[in-house]
């Protein structure tokens, strides 16, 4: 056997050797890896791209603040939009993509096209802070409401407590953003180095695509929302604050009695005018809670607990909660009103098509399928393909 300080001495000196190869380029002779590493392990960096990595992270995070501020301050706040080949397009240049062939994704119309519109979708939050939210008083009560339960991956901080006010969430977007935007990709830089997976992340791009054209879950959902919150502030009826026809629907509410009377399948509800629910080992006037039901004017939608189907239960854990298939459609029904209207049909099923389906697998223990795999399913044959989660967003707590 062998002592076990002499076996964690020889180990350390071979990884000083990996860090030196690494930033000097030299390559790893089989002995050193032998035991520690496979041979599959990249043993050779470019020293050229070692020296380089700051001056692009730079120039990236330069990019970042330049757009932003564009669209905040600048003459982005008011222009039309063009596309970059209109020569009255105000687009500045490090908006747009090179004329050479792109070599990679970053350099790419798609990906230059996405930047500009999420920096001005970031930039439009500020303006919309304290304007009338289609189910707020204000934009400001609408995120301060839906951050309260998301966090950063790894800080398990509410990200509520940084948009109090514009001053903290400019610092947020400002200074947080780029530092948590680099520790990402540095740590998929990582992970893919020590998983030995044969994947090989350029920070420097990932910090590119963090940064200017994020892909993942949170920055997708909070573009939809200020588009949202940016179309309906923007038509609201003219000389009041209602907000355009059909977004009364995102009240749950409303939704159920339209429906109703719509003859539109939906959740059933109770009409008990309100509830008591009781603690069952308090006393002294404590454990005791009164919810007036929505349909006496109150704010409680009463409703027994819907419980899954049993092809659906087959395919989850025992102690899943109610999973749903969550499907976004598109209607040409009002393209051409007129011939629409006219038609002894009106819309036809024809007119409206599914774009996308997700199903929300609850896991084990869960309250609600928000903690799911989201499972990839095709409109068109019905088959359920890859999942990916976004738990990891709702974690919150210091110990998360």
């Amino acid at each position: 056997t062998q002592n076990p300080i002499t076996t964690i001495t020889t180990h350390s000196k071979q990884i000083n050797r990996i860090i030196i190869n690494f930033c000097g380029n030299y390559k790893l002779t089989p002995p050193v890896l032998s035991g520690i590493f496979p041979t599959s392990f990249p043993t050779t960096v470019n020293m050229g791209q070692a020296i380089s990595l700051p001056f692009k992270l730079a120039n990236t995070t330069l990019t970042f603040y330049r757009g932003f501020f564009h669209y905040l301050l600048g003459t982005g706040r008011h222009s039309p939009y063009l596309p970059p080949s209109d020569p009255s397009s105000t687009i500045p240049s490090y908006l747009r993509p090179h004329q050479h062939t792109p070599s990679t994704y970053t350099s790419t119309p798609i990906f230059h096209r996405h930047a500009r519109m999420h920096l001005y979708t970031l930039a439009s939050a500020f303006y919309l802070y304290h304007k009338p939210h289609y189910r707020k008083p204000s934009y400001r009560r609408d995120i301060l409401d839906n951050f309260s339960n998301v966090a950063i991956p790894g800080t398990g901080i509410p990200l509520s407590y940084f948009v109090w006010n514009r001053f903290s969430a400019l610092t947020l977007v400002c200074v947080g953003y780029p530092a948590i935007s680099l520790a990402a990709s540095v740590h998929k830089w990582m992970k893919g180095l020590l998983t030995f997976s044969g994947e090989r992340h350029s920070i420097s791009e990932e910090y590119k695509v963090r940064l200017l054209a994020p892909d993942d879950w949170f920055s997708y959902w909070r573009l939809n929302c200020r588009i949202a919150g940016l179309h309906a502030y923007l038509n609201m009826e003219e000389g009041s604050l209602a907000p355009p026809k059909g977004y009364e629907m995102d009240n749950k509410w409303t939704f159920l009695e339209v429906g109703k009377e719509r003859n539109v399948p939906i959740s059933p509800y109770l009409t008990t005018p309100a509830i008591v629910v009781k603690h069952r080992n308090e006393e002294g006037g404590m454990g005791i809670h009164f919810y007036k039901n929505a349909t006496e004017g109150g704010d409680w939608i009463i409703q027994e607990r819907i419980e899954n189907g049993e092809w659906v239960q087959n395919h989850l854990p025992e102690g899943a909660p109610l999973s749903t298939f969550r499907v976004i459609t598109q209607s040409r029904g009002a393209l051409d009103v007129k011939k629409t209207n006219e038609s002894s049909e009106g819309c036809r099923v024809e007119d409206i098509t599914a774009l996308s389906c997700v199903f929300r697998a609850g896991r084990k223990g869960a309250e609600t399928d928000h903690d799911s795999i989201l499972f990839d399913v095709d409109p068109s044959t019905g088959k359920v393909l890859g999942g990916t989660t976004n738990a990891h967003w709702y974690r919150l707590g210091l110990s998360q």
